[in-house]
């Protein structure tokens, strides 16, 4: 028998071998570091935003700008600026939002509804108040009525632009009652509002009456802030990538 003798692999073969684990190596590496400064930027941010908040809803209520500014209104300018208008509910203009993580309420469901009511301003314009939450049971007013003030009154609360919807949203159907969205534009054009705010008005909770229906202060003000968790998270499976690349090659370059 012919012993048949197999040629040992040189270093310059091995090297060509590794270009294109080299190259997934490379762009996989170069993606979570990405993600890793990407959350770092949005860490940036929301420890603005957080400021900005805290920074906003303990100043005193301002009025509420006039009319004529409303077009010209900027989210960032505006979101979470406490204001006071005085004005009339249109009650019969109510909407009913859908809110599936409302307060805890002893004996009472946590799903349940903000009630969006259109306030009347003396020059015929109309700003959306969120007046807060109530549990579903109390959408049949008759089981567990909620309170409907009428007369000119002054509304204290903070400035929230309209809500945006996601992937996950269900489409509002008004005809039937199913609303998910906090957006004025929509509910204005339901009912036939001419001169309505852009944006919403989230009310102050009652201190006379804090377990009226509905419940006031329903704005999310203790937005969580995880973003350096996630930053470390990316960074260290780039680190860990970084480790058994390493290891790949040197067992790949001691090898025949």
């Amino acid at each position: 028998m012919v012993a048949i003798r197999s040629e040992p692999v040189t270093l310059s073969a091995k090297l060509k071998s590794l270009f294109w684990p080299s190259l997934a190596f490379a762009i996989a590496l170069g993606i979570l570091l990405s993600l890793g400064v990407w959350q770092l930027q949005r860490l940036t941010w929301k420890v603005a935003l957080l400021a900005q908040i805290q920074s906003r809803i303990h100043l005193p209520p301002q009025p509420l700008p006039p009319f004529d500014q409303w077009a010209g209104l900027k989210p960032l300018d505006y979101d979470y600026r406490a204001v006071s208008v005085t004005g009339t509910f249109e009650h019969k203009f109510e909407t009913l939002v859908f809110d599936g993580t409302g307060p805890v309420i002893p004996g009472l469901s946590s799903n349940g509804y903000l009630v969006l009511t259109p306030v009347k301003l003396a020059d015929g314009s109309y700003v959306i108040v969120n007046r807060g939450f109530i549990p579903v049971e109390a959408r049949d007013k008759s089981a567990l009525p909620y309170s409907k003030p009428g007369g000119t009154l002054t509304i204290t609360g903070l400035m929230r632009p309209p809500q945006t919807r996601n992937v996950f949203t269900p489409a509002d159907n008004p005809a039937s009652g199913q609303w998910f969205t906090r957006d004025p534009a929509s509910i204005a054009a339901y009912y036939h509002l001419d001169k309505v705010a852009p944006f919403i008005i989230d009310e102050a909770p009652d201190a006379a009456s804090p377990h009226q229906l509905p419940l006031g202060g329903s704005t999310e003000i203790d937005i969580p802030n995880n973003h350096m968790s996630y930053a470390l998270t990316w960074f260290g499976l780039a680190l860990g990538l970084i480790g058994v690349f390493v290891g790949f090659i040197i067992k790949r370059l001691r090898g025949n």
